[in-house]
């Protein structure tokens, strides 16, 4: 079959999208918190027939910068934070084939945990369910689950290597078939066909039984976004969808490479991998139109916004530096939440010693610099060109405003991929796996990518 496009809508169970400003549009709705809120999104992804609606997260509000909240809570920089496993229940009532997608962390809870939820939610949703693996940023969220600080970076992955293992172990007790239901006999299910794990390893020990079945799709689908090396290595041996925001088909296909070849390194099937790009669209429905939008937006975001982004997401109060002073190089180094931000920058910059400005500038975080303004063709032409550079093999869409950005991707966007063969015009199944192109994993397939 000919190869087309991966879409993902990014989304936040908080009061604003991943752009932070984004709840500062004229035609934002002003209720994140509600039901309905949600639903209505979920019905306009599955009118352009994505494959995810995805949920990002954190376990605290960002407070990194000067040590505080309240310009999180004045400017409403992602001030709430709801429990997207929940908020995605109430958009699967309202939807049959859109995948269902959240974060959840591998530093602050327990294998077992995570793995009973998600396999939940799998089974309530007909095998649409997909895990959004991360090990977390900052010693906020750490503060809040009950620890002083935040694990090291390379040590959260080592961690998050045998969390994985712990989880699909118990996702693979429950053989195909092991329920039986035979109420004459009054046999339920045949314990020769359900397993203990009885795991006892460096970081987690966890007995079983478990207590969630197989789903129609195996397991739910694994999500991974790392960009720093060891993430990268995190991503190629777990990933089968990964998130990437190359800048550029230059940035972004020298980072497919590295995370295909990864996989295929450790045995896996690199076409079972979909690498998606982040993509910031504003759309029209022609290119002006797009482009008067765009001014609009443009004028949304605050300096503090990206500031306050930068401090939660690499663990650094950006608040102890003048913005234009350059950071010492042990400052740098004392940077350690989402290294590839602060990797990138440097490259981006061609500065040994960037400033908080240069980090402004060269990251993108809280601004809409990267958005991609145009028509259906414009948008088109550049999603088309990443794509067929092997950039990717899709795109995560964030919205500069809920649920116009959205719809209006699906109305103008949608069709004009469709029209050129680059996205499909119905789903193929009714499971995540299925629509994705992904087989059904066999019990104990994962214990190949060593």
């Amino acid at each position: 079959m000919t190869r087309q496009m991966v879409l993902v809508g990014f989304l936040q169970a908080q009061n604003c999208t991943n752009l932070p400003c984004s709840w500062r549009h004229p035609q934002s709705r002003d209720d994140a918190h509600s039901a309905d809120y949600y639903q209505e999104i979920a019905r306009i992804l599955e009118a352009g027939k994505f494959h995810i609606a995805f949920f990002d997260d954190r376990l605290a509000m960002p407070d990194r910068y000067g040590s505080d909240h309240a310009h999180t809570v004045e400017y409403g920089i992602r001030a709430t934070k709801m429990d997207p496993l929940i908020v995605l229940m109430t958009m699967g009532a309202v939807t049959s084939k859109l995948g269902l997608a959240s974060t959840s962390s591998t530093t602050y809870f327990e294998p077992f945990d995570v793995a009973r939820r998600f396999a939940t939610l799998d089974l309530m949703t007909d095998g649409r369910a997909a895990w959004n693996v991360v090990t977390s940023v900052n010693d906020g969220e750490a503060q809040n689950m009950g620890r002083e600080e935040h694990l090291q970076h390379d040590l959260r992955y080592d961690k998050a290597d045998e969390f994985m293992e712990v989880v699909l172990g118990h996702w693979d007790t429950w053989d195909d078939g092991a329920i039986i239901l035979d109420k004459k006999s009054g046999r339920y299910a045949d314990p020769s066909r359900v397993t203990r794990l009885d795991h006892k390893g460096q970081y987690f020990t966890s007995r079983g039984p478990f207590t969630v079945p197989r789903s129609r799709q195996g397991h739910p689908v694994i999500i991974q976004a790392g960009a720093s090396g060891r993430g990268q290595k995190f991503a190629g041996r777990w990933g089968e969808v990964i998130f990437a925001a190359g800048r550029n088909t230059e940035i972004a296909s020298e980072a497919y490479r590295a995370v295909k070849e990864e996989a295929a390194r450790l045995g896996r099937v690199a076409d079972h991998i979909s690498i998606c790009n982040i993509l910031t669209p504003v759309v029209g429905a022609t290119k002006a139109e797009a482009e008067d939008k765009m001014a609009l937006i443009a004028k949304l975001p605050l300096e503090i916004d990206a500031l306050s982004l930068l401090a939660e997401a690499l663990n650094f109060d950006f608040a102890a530096k003048g913005i234009d002073e350059p950071f010492t190089t042990a400052e740098l180094r004392g940077m350690t939440g989402m290294l590839g931000i602060r990797d990138g920058v440097l490259k981006r910059s061609g500065k040994t010693n960037p400033s908080a400005r240069d980090f402004i500038n060269f990251s993108g975080r809280g601004q809409t610099d990267s958005a991609i303004v145009g028509g259906p063709r414009e948008l088109a032409d550049y999603m088309e060109e990443m794509f067929t550079a092997r950039g990717c093999d899709g795109f995560v869409v964030a919205a500069t405003h809920v649920p116009g950005a959205y719809a209006d991707f699906v109305r103008h966007v949608v069709p004009e991929l469709q029209r050129r063969g680059l996205f499909h015009k119905d789903y193929q199944g009714t499971t995540l796996r299925e629509n994705l192109g992904l087989p059904r994993p066999a019990v104990g397939a994962w214990k190949l990518a060593r």
